[in-house]
């Protein structure tokens, strides 16, 4: 046993030294990287041998040449959101295209035809298509970031399939490379005579047409009647293709087969009219069947969508966190249809919404709703986009009040299909079925094909939970072939469902694929286990093995019943956090592109760090150190990932444990004992300024407290703000009839920018206030809770909740700040039976700025002129922008909120010795151009400290402005 496996690790070592002297992409195969790439959207969870980055397709080709010769299997993967686990493999090479070949190489207009790399996002060829009118009709939910190499894998659908069919109806030709090295380029329908010049090629080429020709000829009945005719059929190998009257479609059948039969070096698409205009109708019915009955009336209307819900998803929704404005235009009812038609013209399109929104009425008894504006439309669609993630945690059960949350839903059962007509007996039957087994799940989808999506809550974490996974599973296959359907109606089989198989099909059929499969890949190197002898659909499951002991925790995790294992687990790995086009997550994999410095990889490390075996050492792991480093805490992804992952609570928690009784680094002890080391500079700050602007002092005090070389330090002001109130109380006494406030002296106002907090005191009394603030030095905390350091951040928070008077609004003026004490005083002092009421209480009367000016905006004076607005990704995450946004429209301003994510220095970590250029990257994503491209006389809008900083920094001088500020210059510019 023992030689066995020093030749294993003497092969693995020769392996992982050939591919990176033949490769000049990057190879990893470490434990971070293969923990990364051990996961996709799946139940499952694979550790590959490693991962290759390709940088050409020369590199594919090496490291195709490589896995032949060491008999390692090789896996494809592109966004790896693949949800039957098709883009993991155990002992496998990891292909992952989307980091380097993700370009669109050509795009022809006339034509309506692309070239793209398999690792081209959908979304990037959508937007070099539109300019000329053109899409890529499928389009997934996950558009923002799944590439068309895994696309065509899993011969992916969406809502416009309707219209336009999925990803196989819209491929001109695949360029392959086969195991043994061969390549070759397939195409659509061929003739007769082109079949025979085929057969007759010489070498490799022609011995696989002759054998995938006689494979068709020789079982012509079988596959003329094997296979179930439906809109949406995604499960097995399209055989169907291969026969004649179809043109022996070869880019059809190799569409689907999940990575099984060669790998993808580029296809050539076709492309589609997007319709000038578009309008969205959205009916009505008591719940989701009865909108699925009412399809096939209304599939007439040829609409361009057809998807369907239930009211358990907006109640999903709803329990995720704040209600979309969105959702006050649907129409009355407990399950919706959306129901998209386009047009040449607006009027066009509204007329055809129209006569299709009277159907529903008349027909079906309906409510309905016809929506034209674009935002409008785009704000509801949100919410179905949403889906996918919002219902891996379910709403509550009406059936246990007490219960704090809803269950965890896994998917297995996600995405099954039947002819639409049967679409609502099925549904029937499934919810029934469901019932069954003690079950819940929130069924929706794409209704016009029949196709539903559902998450279920298996109880995996338990032991009978593989029991009860299975037998749903075999009885829900047995449920959709029954009504002529299809296992998998999108997302392909991978492990869920490729043991079913033969459920669905004859044995006769489950021999052709295996031959079809034997055909391309004789060696079965390419993603073994998937659809052809597949692995079980309940082994390998990603829950099994997780420690059921409780960890000594810091942060309570009340949502997910204490447990950090429950919260990581959280990610099921949709990849919004991959998505680089819009949001503030996730700024650190926005800057690298790497997996690992995604939300998605760096909850994956800490499941494995607390599973113990790829990442061994706990909380001392340098793996999770090492990705939870560049996480710059922004919060982003507790609010833009569907269900809430917050990294950068784990983040506080994991560097609580790393560190507990070590040395930490000197930025833990400058920068996250900032609010200390400020009060001391405040009792000599001429003397403080004169140190940071002499360059060998400011050199060496930056080396000293672990700062970037880059940066420059902030000047100190003469006079703190706390300083300036008291001499401004002395001789300008509040009003004792008017309404009382406590204004917060946040650090960052108190210490390093004390105007912006006399100019809040400015307005907030011009709007009849009594402004107070605390008797003693106050903190949130955040420097010492975003370092780790969490004892002292408890002490902190309690000589603060000591030090706030009772029953008076506190307005804080720095997000970052106020989020902290909304958020993170609770949790850390809300179980200490002295301090947690007191803490809940305090933190229930944090206001924003905004929020409270926001109460006088008729008092408001003019202030027209053009702005644009940096939004603190603490606000972005926790306390939302509407009140800002309506203080700005009161004052007269054209407002523009930058679409720019995160700033980039994010409190200490930008300014952290190591972090300058990530945080840099993230600034020059959007922000800075944007603010270097402004008009002179346009408003900069920043009420961060952090965002004002990394402009003045970075912008070329250019000076960001807070809402106070602006307030202020609007009072004094007031006749």
């Amino acid at each position: 046993m023992t030689r066995r496996r020093t030749a294993a690790t003497e092969e693995h070592t020769a392996f992982r030294r050939a591919l990176t002297a033949a490769l000049r992409g990057e190879v990893r195969f470490g434990a971070a990287e293969r923990t990364v790439y051990s996961h996709d959207a799946s139940n499952y969870r694979h550790l590959p041998a490693g991962v290759a980055k390709p940088a050409d397709l020369d590199d594919v080709r090496a490291a195709m040449a490589l896995c032949r010769e060491h008999r390692v299997p090789l896996v494809a993967r592109g966004a790896g959101t693949s949800i039957g686990g098709q883009a993991i493999g155990p002992g496998a090479l990891v292909l992952d295209f989307r980091r380097h070949l993700g370009r669109v190489l050509e795009l022809d207009p006339d034509r309506r035809t692309a070239r793209v790399q398999p690792g081209t996002v959908l979304d990037d060829l959508r937007a070099a298509a539109r300019p000329h009118g053109l899409t890529f009709g499928p389009d997934p939910a996950t558009h923002s970031r799944c590439t068309l190499g895994g696309m065509i894998g899993n011969d992916s659908c969406g809502s416009h399939t309707l219209a336009w069919g999925r990803t196989s109806d819209n491929l001109h030709s695949l360029d392959l490379l086969l195991p043994d090295g061969t390549e070759l380029t397939v195409g659509g329908p061929t003739t007769p005579a082109e079949r025979e010049r085929l057969r007759r090629l010489p070498g490799r080429a022609g011995e696989l047409h002759r054998a995938l020709q006689d494979l068709a000829d020789g079982n012509l009945a079988l596959l003329r009647q094997g296979f179930p005719q439906l809109p949406r059929r995604g499960s097995g190998y399209a055989l169907d293709a291969l026969l004649p009257e179809r043109g022996h479609d070869l880019s059809r059948a190799l569409t689907g087969t999940e990575g099984t039969c060669a790998v993808l070096l580029g296809a050539t698409v076709r492309l589609v009219a997007a319709p000038a205009a578009r309008a969205l109708v959205v009916a009505g019915y008591p719940d989701e069947t009865a909108a699925a009955d009412a399809v096939p009336a209304l599939l007439p209307h040829r609409p361009l969508t057809m998807e369907g819900m239930g009211a358990d998803l907006i109640a999903a929704l709803l329990a995720a966190g704040r209600r979309p404005p969105a959702l006050d235009r649907l129409p009355a009812g407990g399950g919706w249809l959306f129901m998209e038609v386009g047009g040449d013209t607006p009027a066009a399109a509204e007329a055809a919404a129209r006569t299709l929104a009277e159907d529903a009425r008349r027909g079906h008894g309906a409510t309905v709703t016809v929506l034209t504006d674009p935002d409008e439309q785009r704000q509801l669609w949100s919410v179905r986009e949403a889906g996918a993630g919002i219902v891996t945690r379910l709403p509550p059960d009406p059936s246990q009040p007490e219960a704090r949350g809803g269950a965890e839903a896994w998917p297995g059962w996600e995405d099954s299909a039947v002819p639409p007509e049967r679409l609502g007996s099925y549904l029937r039957r499934l919810r029934a079925l469901l019932a069954a087994h003690g079950l819940r799940g929130v069924p929706y989808g794409h209704f016009g094909e029949g196709c539903v999506h559902l998450r279920i809550d298996f109880p995996l974490g338990r032991p009978e939970g593989r029991r009860t996974f299975r037998r749903f599973l075999e009885e829900a296959a047995d449920l959709a072939v029954s009504h002529g359907g299809s296992l998998s109606g999108e997302h392909g089989d991978g492990q869920a469902r490729a043991e079913l198989l033969p459920r669905m099909y004859p044995p006769e059929l489950i021999a052709l694929f295996a031959r079809f499969k034997r055909i391309w890949d004789p060696e079965n190197l390419l993603n073994p286990g998937n659809l052809v002898d597949p692995r079980p659909l309940d082994r390998d499951l990603r829950l099994a093995g997780l420690p059921e002991r409780r960890l000594p925790l810091v942060f309570p995790y009340p949502d997910d019943d204490g447990s950090l294992a429950k919260a990581v687990h959280r990610c099921v790995g949709v990849a919004t956090c991959v998505d680089t086009s819009t949001g503030v997550m996730c700024p650190s994999y926005m800057a690298t592109g790497e997996e690992r410095h995604s939300t998605r990889g760096r909850a994956r490390l800490l499941a494995e760090m607390l599973r113990g075996e790829a990442v061994p050492d706990g909380w001392r792991s340098r793996e999770v150190h090492e990705a939870l480093d560049l996480c710059l805490a922004c919060k982003g992804c507790a609010s833009d990932c569907p269900v809430q992952v917050d990294m950068a609570t784990y983040k506080a928690e994991f560097l609580y444990h790393h560190y507990r009784r070590r040395l930490r680094p000197a930025s833990h002890y400058s920068l996250g004992w900032l609010p200390l080391w400020l009060r001391a500079t405040a009792l000599a700050p001429r003397a403080a300024d004169r140190v940071r602007r002499s360059p060998a002092l400011a050199a060496a005090l930056r080396r000293a407290a672990g700062i970037a070389p880059e940066r420059d330090l902030p000047p100190f002001p003469a006079e703190t703000f706390t300083r300036w109130f008291r001499r401004h109380r002395a001789t300008h006494p509040a009003d004792p009839a008017a309404p009382r406030l406590l204004l917060w002296p946040d650090t960052f106002s108190d210490h390093l920018e004390p105007h912006i907090a006399r100019a809040a005191v400015a307005v907030l009394e011009h709007l009849g206030y009594a402004v107070e603030i605390p008797d003693r030095p106050v903190c949130c905390g955040l420097t010492w809770i975003t370092t780790g350091q969490l004892t002292t951040a408890r002490r902190v928070l309690r000589r603060t909740v000591r030090a706030v008077p009772p029953d008076i609004p506190v307005v804080g003026l720095e997000p970052s700040c106020t989020t902290a004490l909304r958020d993170e005083l609770p949790a850390l002092l809300g179980r200490d039976p002295a301090y947690g009421d007191a803490a809940r209480d305090l933190a229930a009367r944090v206001r924003t700025f905004a929020e409270t000016v926001d109460r006088h905006t008729a008092e408001l004076p003019a202030l027209p002129g053009s702005a644009i607005t940096q939004v603190h990704c603490h606000q972005h995450a926790a306390l939302g922008t509407e009140a800002d946004r309506r203080v700005t429209a009161a004052l007269g301003l054209d407002n523009r909120v930058l679409d720019s994510g995160c700033c980039g220095l994010a409190g200490n970590f930008g300014f952290e010795r190591g972090h300058y250029e990530v945080s840099r990257a993230a600034a020059e994503r959007v922000l800075i151009p944007e603010v270097r491209a402004a008009d002179p006389d346009t408003l900069v809008l920043a009420d961060g400290f952090s965002c004002r900083t990394q402009i003045a920094q970075l912008a070329d001088g250019r000076r960001a402005l807070h809402l106070a500020e602006v307030l202020h210059r609007a009072l004094d510019t007031a006749p």
